[in-house]
């Protein structure tokens, strides 16, 4: 079995970052990143510190505003329009998932990091990553079959539509889908992105096959993703460990989008 460390790949891309913010800091920009949440619990919880050391790490800033949903709009009003402020996310699943997307349209393109909005001018921080992630381990893309599962606003989808336009064969399942292991078996790369444990089985894997996980739910107060245990038993595969695959080059490509911003002020 060989893993896809993206945890290696990401010293190498933080390490960069570090350099650009201190030459940005030195000209009178700090980088800083808001994130609104609205609800608490440990998924989101996690992201956000994990968010916050980053930022540490390189010398940027983040904000982290608790708030209840009715009075998010008026907190990005402020936001957009407070130049301190380059990148503004609002952390997911909000109180009220129904207003997702209203609220997320809310957010300046200018500053929208995250790239849910509909006029971003980013583009979305975990789907890239697992761009990089693949390109820093040289897996091809061109000329392969390549199947996500899930079709969510903050990987399938994006993702699905970055791959098309790059002239990759692609192909999406989602609970509709009706010969879901069949599908699967048919590619050559498989990225799984829906947060529901155990979704993707090792018959569902060809020998020779390359597996992203980019799933994240909770089970028994534990992270885990879509890939079943026995997968990683097998020898004629190559996947992303357990922990450390996509999720660090995640939080480089979200900051990639803050300094971005903040080097076009």
């Amino acid at each position: 079995m060989k893993l896809l460390q993206g945890r290696e790949l990401a010293g190498y891309i933080k390490e960069r970052q570090a350099k650009t913010v201190r030459t940005l800091i030195h000209d009178g920009t700090v980088p800083k990143l808001a994130i609104i949440k609205t609800i608490d619990n440990p998924i989101i919880d996690l992201y956000v510190r994990l968010k916050h050391q980053y930022a540490k790490d390189l010398g940027a800033k983040v904000d982290i505003h608790r708030v209840n949903q009715a009075d998010v709009p008026e907190l990005l009003k402020n936001l957009n329009e407070d130049n301190t402020v380059h990148g503004v996310i609002i952390q997911l699943p909000l109180e009220d998932p129904s207003k997702t997307n209203e609220l997320v349209n809310l957010v300046s393109p200018k500053k929208d990091v995250d790239a849910l909005g509909e006029k971003a001018e980013f583009e979305p921080a975990t789907p890239m990553a697992i761009l990089w992630l693949l390109s820093g381990f040289n897996v091809n893309l061109v000329g392969k079959k390549v199947v996500l599962i899930g079709r969510g606003k903050l990987v399938g989808a994006p993702l699905e539509r970055m791959l098309k336009n790059s002239g990759i064969d692609v192909s999406v399942a989602d609970s509709s889908t009706k010969d879901i292991v069949g599908l699967a078996k048919s590619a050559d790369v498989i990225v799984t992105a829906t947060g529901k444990p155990a979704i993707l089985t090792s018959e569902m894997i060809k020998p020779g096959a390359v597996v992203v996980d980019a799933g994240v739910a909770s089970e028994d107060g534990q992270m885990v993703g879509d890939v079943d245990n026995q997968v990683f038993e097998r020898e004629d595969i190559t996947i992303t460990p357990k922990k450390g695959g996509v999720g660090p080059l995640t939080i480089c490509a979200l900051f990639d989008n803050v300094i971005r911003s903040a080097s076009s002020k």
